[in-house]
């Protein structure tokens, strides 16, 4: 089934790992743990991202297009019983999201670039796929790993994560490889702090995000771009 995910609030924040055990501590007092967490609220998610021959996203996201999607491809825990195809829609400050669980036969025929049988699909966001791949050219481009932690509140559909150990597949495109050799792409182990919401953050959460991370810059931070950058550079 389809998971349309209207147009929301992100705001991204690179923070220290004193501001994390701060307010990790705060909101796990207040907000609900992510139920997909282990026991120490935490799970791995690996992304396979998708790019066009002319490298659309990496290029839109460099020049801040105000408008723009990433394709990708997402499994957790290395896992092969939940595939997610997505597309992520920038529009100004806000994202949305389309996203559909699809078998593993169909992803490794996305893996392989082929859209053989995608042009009579009813879905809306394979067929987008099959236009890409037929027009643009696109094909996988890179793996993004790491672990994140979450953090929920159904006020304004609040998601607060901690997205740690980001690592890149140094041009591998195996997705359900757990021996995929992974570096990071940051110098000293940056954490990402990631706030979602609807239309206006509950004042309380806010006020918690000022005090333990007041210091912290909002940034556009895109975990694609940074281990794009990183594997051109080390090619």
């Amino acid at each position: 089934m389809a998971v349309n995910i209207p147009l929301r609030h992100e705001l991204k924040f690179f923070i220290s790992d004193m501001q994390y055990h701060l307010l990790r501590n705060a909101l796990d007092k207040v907000l609900w743990r992510d139920p997909n967490g282990d026991e120490n609220n935490e799970y791995h998610i690996r992304s396979l991202y998708f790019d066009t021959a002319f490298d659309t996203a990496l290029h839109d996201k460099l020049d801040g297009d105000p408008a723009r999607d990433k394709y990708r491809i997402r499994i957790y825990n290395l896992s092969d019983r939940i595939i997610k195809l997505e597309c992520k829609t920038k529009v100004g400050n806000l994202i949305s999201k389309r996203s559909l669980a699809i078998p593993r036969d169909l992803c490794e025929q996305l893996m392989a670039a082929d859209p053989t049988g995608l042009e009579s699909t009813r879905s809306g966001l394979l067929g987008d796929v099959y236009r890409e791949m037929t027009t643009n050219l696109l094909h996988p481009v890179v793996l993004v790993d790491y672990v994140r932690e979450a953090y929920l509140h159904p006020a304004e559909e609040v998601r607060i994560t901690f997205d740690k150990q980001l690592r890149t597949g140094l041009g591998s495109i195996d997705l359900f490889n757990p021996y995929v050799p992974t570096v990071p792409p940051f110098d000293n182990g940056e954490m990402i702090l990631e706030v979602k919401y609807n239309r206006v953050m509950p004042p309380y959460i806010r006020d918690l995000l000022t005090t333990y991370c007041g210091g912290a810059v909002q940034s556009a931070i895109s975990k694609y771009t940074w281990c794009r950058r990183f594997e051109d550079k080390e090619a």
